[in-house]
């Protein structure tokens, strides 16, 4: 596989446990991947306000942030798409309707309900759950996730969701489905809680590798991708090379060509190693 590849790595749960510094040896495989002709992007949910320094310091040829709604490549801007207004007050307002508490992400920061941020305080995150580990992380942080009050009510990327009742979200469904992928992420049996995020199906992390490939007049076929979560679903499906990490859901190692080391056992760095990258 000595072929140039261009290699989108997630973040929390893939490149690095949730909120936490990257690895020596993870840092090494991207610097040395892209030191050997690779192009590395990081392809995350998080919006740029909180794709963290220590993350970027490592060195990546791009970044596609939100989903796929903010692509940078080479340190220009080469997308970036806000939800209409509109659409946001439409989707949670249907959401409210159903007692789902919300999570706006804008290019400005991450806007959160009040109850939202009970729930997340009280909640146990099961182990395959990388975004609600963070969601976690990000209350007792410093990345800035503000009250809705704040919200600047001028568009949004994503909306992210939590509620008590599975059952609540199906009830959205008929007026989003259409228009959104719904994205629920892993929970365990005893839940005491459901999170997730609903991403517009014209730009999602998929799609976002085409525009990538199409600024580097490079083929579909050179594209590696590496995920935990269900929100890299359309990623691995259009990527040349699926990898599921070793701490996916169930749910994504069933999309992938490859399952490798979880997240805490240094995964992209051995999967890299094998694939030749490095």
């Amino acid at each position: 596989m000595a072929d140039k590849k261009i290699v989108f790595l997630d973040i929390d749960g893939t490149f690095t446990v949730p909120l936490e510094k990257p690895t020596e040896l993870a840092a090494r495989a991207v610097r040395e991947a892209r030191k050997n002709g690779h192009r590395i992007l990081i392809s995350t949910g998080r919006n740029m306000p909180i794709v963290s320094e220590d993350v970027l310091e490592v060195g990546f040829d791009g970044v596609v942030a939100s989903a796929g709604r903010h692509i940078e490549i080479d340190g220009k801007v080469i997308r970036d798409s806000v939800l209409p207004e509109e659409t946001i007050k439409k989707c949670l307002e249907i959401f409210h309707r159903f007692g789902i508490y919300c999570r706006i992400e804008t290019p400005e920061g991450i806007y959160i309900d009040d109850s939202l941020q009970e729930i997340l305080t009280s909640a146990t995150a099961d182990l395959s759950n990388s975004e609600l580990i963070r969601m976690k992380k990000e209350l007792d942080s410093d990345v800035g996730v503000k009250p809705y009050t704040e919200y600047p009510h001028k568009g949004a990327y994503k909306l992210g969701f939590i509620c008590m009742d599975l059952a609540d979200i199906e009830k959205t469904k008929p007026y989003l489905e259409r228009e959104f992928h719904y994205v629920v992420h892993p929970y365990a049996e005893d839940a005491d809680c459901y999170n997730g995020e609903i991403i517009r199906k014209d730009m999602d992390k998929g799609e976002a590798m085409e525009r990538v490939c199409e600024y580097y007049g490079a083929d579909m076929a050179d594209t590696v991708a590496f995920g935990d979560s269900m929100n890299d679903q359309q990623m691995l499906e259009y990527a040349g090379i699926a990898v599921a990490m070793g701490n996916a859901c169930r749910e994504l190692k069933a999309c992938a060509d490859v399952v490798c080391e979880s997240v805490d056992e240094d995964g992209v760095y051995f999967e890299f190693k094998r694939m030749n990258l490095i």
